[in-house]
């Protein structure tokens, strides 16, 4: 069957808190390829510069957001830069397939950043608001907006290792389990 594709149609692979743990990620990321998506997002806690450069090629396109557990954002910066991975502070706007996101990893207790993430998703200003931090699943619509946190790529504090696939065509997201 062929598929048809649109300006707007962007295969993206989300993930978040991956603190290190390779074996993991690898997983998700083959995934991920075998998928062809066209965009990897990780939405902070990869942790250490080794766990950064992993991400590297591992689409078109790959965009970071720093982690409240991402050591020296510096030396981080210059693994980034060298590795072709657009590193960023949060909040973060992106606009891919023709979509605004507003990337976030987050702060806190759960309970206050989610209410942070539903004004944002609320406002209208993005077509999806996508965090990480709390290691827990969040796939649902917040006004006309997308939420999604995928949850941990990490497995180790919610027993399960997740990620998504975002279409940016529909502005539907799936969850994986590695």
């Amino acid at each position: 069957m062929m598929r048809h594709v649109t300006a707007n149609d962007v295969r993206v692979a989300v993930l978040s808190d991956t603190h290190d743990n390779l074996q993991k990620l690898r997983a998700a990321l083959s995934i991920a390829k075998e998928r062809s998506v066209e965009a990897v997002i990780h939405l902070g806690d990869f942790t250490s510069p080794f766990t950064l450069r992993e991400l590297a090629g591992s689409a078109q396109r790959v965009v970071a957001v720093l982690g409240n557990n991402d050591g020296d954002p510096l030396a981080l910066q210059r693994v980034a830069s060298a590795s072709g991975v657009e590193l960023q502070h949060w909040p973060h706007e992106l606009e891919l397939g023709g979509r605004r996101f507003l990337l976030i990893h987050g702060f806190g207790a759960a309970e206050t950043l989610i209410k942070v993430v539903e004004a944002l998703a609320g406002s209208g200003r993005w077509d999806a608001v996508l965090y990480g931090h709390t290691h827990k699943l969040d796939l649902r619509r917040v006004g006309g907006a997308l939420v999604l946190n995928p949850g941990e790529v990490y497995g180790g504090l919610t027993g399960r290792s997740t990620f998504a696939f975002l279409d940016t065509e529909r502005m539907e997201a799936e969850i994986v389990e590695v």
